[in-house]
């Protein structure tokens, strides 16, 4: 059996191996220069695609950014998609007291810039991507930017005195979560990503109250089709911060698809090398068709 710290180096290596794909728009949704979206127009030259929003992972760390996640988009392009690649505010360069490296995510910023981006969408869209359908969206994200898609489609369920709440669902077709970090007490219990979850809710006497507004598994039960693609030899976001998010959802009244992919970690998922990129593609066609 290999080892899963060298497996999931070699995965991550992989991952990470493919150069960067430069989008055929790009459009602000604010001022800051985080606040941009990318967009990649479906190769096959298909007018109005399905539209897959997608949201990259990295811990809500700063040193990860969409980039990553653009030989990604590119498949997703490749397969007749129209893509909208986010970009958002993550946690700061400098650390936070205790802290070892970069802190995970910007409360409120990181927050503000999802729904911000996901409100400006079909007017950007409209705009600077004609080949997309917009009534065809589906969310998707990996890790970090699977926790962001989750909570994006459950806006409308947030707490009446959460800033970033809507009055009715999101038009969308449904989510396509991967790896995501959903579930944030048993994130916290295996310490996923370095306690990155602590890190973007503030700690103690903030973790609490803030959840209420971010963690998924308490943004329940939302209506709207949702489908997690999760490696099982994954030790990143283990396979168990899944199972706790989908008994959440089943003890809410809803159901949530759980694809398990066998001998497959947590990059796998955003490798257009590996076979479980493949796997993802159709779970986003399962929606968006």
């Amino acid at each position: 059996m290999p080892d899963p710290a060298a497996r999931d180096a070699a995965e991550e290596a992989s991952a990470f191996s493919h150069p960067a794909v430069a989008p055929d728009a790009s459009a602000a949704y604010g001022e800051h220069p985080d606040q941009v979206v990318d967009f990649y127009a479906p190769r096959d030259g298909r007018q109005r695609a399905p539209l897959v929003v997608a949201l990259h992972g990295g811990a809500w760390r700063a040193p990860y950014d969409r980039r990553h996640l653009t030989p990604f988009v590119d498949f997703l392009a490749r397969r007749g998609f129209a893509v909208a690649n986010v970009e958002y505010r993550r946690g700061g360069s400098l650390p936070r007291q205790g802290a070892t490296g970069p802190v995970a995510g910007r409360w409120p910023e990181t927050f503000d810039d999802v729904a911000a981006a996901l409100d400006a969408v079909p007017r950007l869209v409209a705009e600077h991507l004609p080949q997309a359908d917009p009534r065809r969206i589906v969310l998707t994200g990996h890790s970090a930017g699977g926790h962001l898609a989750l909570w994006a489609a459950a806006r409308h369920v947030l707490p009446p005195d959460a800033p970033w709440r809507l009055p009715a669902a999101p038009a969308l077709r449904g989510v396509v979560a991967l790896a995501p970090i959903a579930h944030f007490d048993r994130a916290v219990e295996l310490g996923v990503c370095g306690g990155a979850v602590t890190e973007l809710l503030g700690g103690e006497g903030e973790f609490d109250v803030r959840a209420r507004h971010a963690d998924p598994a308490l943004l329940l039960p939302t209506g709207i089709a949702t489908a997690v693609v999760q490696g099982r030899d994954d030790v990143v976001v283990p396979q168990a911060v899944a199972d706790a998010y989908v008994e959440a959802a089943a003890k809410a009244g809803e159901t949530v698809g759980l694809t398990l992919l066998p001998d497959v970690g947590h990059f796998p998922l955003i490798d257009p090398a590996a076979d479980a990129c493949a796997v993802v593609a159709e779970e986003i066609a399962q929606l968006a068709f």
